[in-house]
């Protein structure tokens, strides 16, 4: 049984299919992990979900900021334009089984025996384990709740952009939601900033990438997406896997039960 960890999809629903045509994957023996924005930009991303959906038990994913945009526009709190790729899912009969089943995944995803976490972004640098757990189940609650759509109201926004003890319930979901999600770099103290989409090495002096600032994670293994410009980058415990096989680069995916784990990629020219 191999376990394979996929970068961020975004609605590419042949590379996916060529990808695991290249894997040899089985659906029935193997595992699937996808670190999240399944949907949006990619020209199927209605084909996308509905074969992710099909697989049952055999895949596991984390949400990206893409998925809860869906799950936000179908809520009415966020608006898709008419030519938007989402348009397609919103429109189809299945809209509110898909998006139900979209509010039921996780946000942090880790299996003990391959000692592998996943999430979409990053982590927290003050988060050890037990804190980015309880802090993914506290809005994984509220996107199961019926009161979903007056949770998302209430957590869009880049503010609190730092950890403290003392924040108020609600601004723990949002700074939650914002880390699992949208985190790229942040500054010493953990201080997000979610402007800088570049390359590694380009931000400002006093920005880092999430990872190599000082952290109570870093013992853990973790692969992520969501940063395209990063690419795929392994070092010590952490393997970033978004290769943006939708600006026309590859899609990649990461064998985790080997040691060290094995990257195969699919060149996805547009």
């Amino acid at each position: 049984m191999a376990t394979y960890a996929i970068g961020d999809i975004q609605g590419c629903y042949q590379q996916l299919r060529q990808l695991l045509d290249k894997l040899a994957f089985d659906a029935n023996q193997d595992r699937l992990w996808l670190v999240g924005d399944l949907v949006n930009r990619g020209p199927q991303s209605l084909q996308t979900l509905q074969y992710i959906r099909s697989l049952g038990s055999a895949v596991s994913c984390v949400l990206g900021n893409h998925d809860i945009h869906l799950i936000a526009c179908h809520a009415g709190v966020k608006t898709c334009k008419p030519s938007s790729s989402l348009t397609q899912i919103l429109r189809h009969p299945e809209a509110d089984d898909i998006v139900t089943w979209l509010r039921h995944q996780p946000l942090l995803h880790f299996d003990q025996h391959l000692n592998w976490l996943m999430v979409h972004a990053g982590l927290l640098p003050q988060w050890d384990f037990a804190l980015a757990q309880q802090c993914a189940q506290a809005v994984e609650a509220q996107l199961k709740s019926a009161d979903y759509a007056e949770f998302l109201r209430d957590a869009y926004g880049d503010t609190p952009a730092q950890w403290q003890d003392n924040l108020s319930p609600q601004e723990r979901l949002r700074i939650s939601l914002n880390a699992f999600t949208r985190l790229r770099v942040c500054d010493q103290y953990g201080r997000m900033n979610f402007e800088f989409k570049g390359e590694l090495g380009a931000q400002a002096e006093d920005l880092h990438a999430w990872f190599e600032v000082p952290r109570k994670s870093s013992q853990l293994r973790i692969v992520f997406g969501h940063w395209s410009a990063l690419g795929l980058k392994r070092s010590k415990n952490i393997l970033a896997i978004d290769t943006g096989c939708l600006w026309g680069q590859q899609l990649t995916a990461a064998r985790l039960d080997t040691e060290p784990a094995t990257i195969i990629s699919l060149d996805c020219p547009h």
